[in-house]
């Protein structure tokens, strides 16, 4: 059975990361009410979060609630700004990026997949896979969009609105949508939570077979041990710091470490 390894404080992200990031904290609010959700208090002794997420492969963050998970991922993805420390997207740094050019960022080198499918009602299913690239100025390549459809089954649903689709067929959508433009990395921030167990292990399966099959960087957020056992290694934090690791994870390993930080 997998046990966490402990990461090393202060340890080099990986050459060959997708995402990194060194130092990183993230304070909201300030004196006595401050929230200091990852790395500690700015100026304290303790290091803030040094971690990589390795190109082509599929990793989960996952923690006790509170636990900085979702901060972690927000900063990696530009979603938020670091209180203090840089984060790369391969050798770009986003701390460095104003926000128009983290915008432009987001918008062509890192796709997305929430909780929330966040379709346009009024558009189809077609129309909500290319709509982020057109508004991009970019054209998706043809046979690209054809290979994710075929992919990810949708190919008899493309000409249906949102709410023609089931919440899974809905879920392939944002998935088909985030991979479309080739994305340095997919961030994936709880993409089972509204779906029910069948649906979410096909989305899970599709995650895991775009870092398979095509060599694409998945980012998981996830509350939930069996999610995380699709994964090639499962990320843990507690108090928003680093607090091991799980790698080729199963969910009884999963569980048994998370226990052990009182999750």
């Amino acid at each position: 059975m997998s046990v966490p390894v402990m990461t090393v404080p202060g340890e080099a992200p990986p050459t060959t990361a997708a995402v990194r990031a060194a130092g990183l904290r993230k304070t909201y609010g300030k004196g006595e009410t401050a929230v200091h959700a990852l790395g500690g208090r700015v100026g304290d002794d303790a290091a803030g979060v040094d971690v990589g997420f390795d190109r082509g492969r599929f990793t989960a963050i996952m923690g006790p609630s509170g636990s900085g998970k979702s901060t972690l991922m927000h900063c990696l993805a530009g979603l938020d700004t670091a209180s203090a420390g840089q984060v790369w997207l391969g050798d770009t740094e986003l701390t460095s990026l104003r926000d128009d050019q983290l915008t432009k960022l987001r918008r062509e080198r890192i796709g997305f997949v929430f909780q929330a499918f966040n379709l346009l009602p009024v558009l189809t299913a077609a129309e909500n896979l290319t709509l982020p690239m057109q508004l991009a100025g970019r054209r998706p390549d043809q046979a690209w969009m054809d290979d994710v459809v075929a992919r990810l089954g949708l190919r008899d649903r493309l000409g249906h609105r949102p709410y023609e689709l089931s919440g899974g067929q809905q879920q392939r959508v944002a998935v088909a949508r985030a991979l479309l433009p080739r994305p340095d990395v997919v961030f994936a921030d709880e993409p089972t939570g509204n779906l029910d167990s069948r649906a979410g292990a096909e989305v899970l399966g599709l995650l895991r077979s775009s870092v398979r099959e095509t060599g694409q960087t998945v980012v998981m957020v996830t509350h939930d041990p069996v999610a995380a056992a699709y994964a090639d290694r499962v990320v843990l934090l507690a108090d928003g710091h680093l607090a091991g690791e799980v790698h080729h994870p199963t969910a009884d390993a999963v569980i048994d470490a998370l226990r052990g930080l009182g999750g």
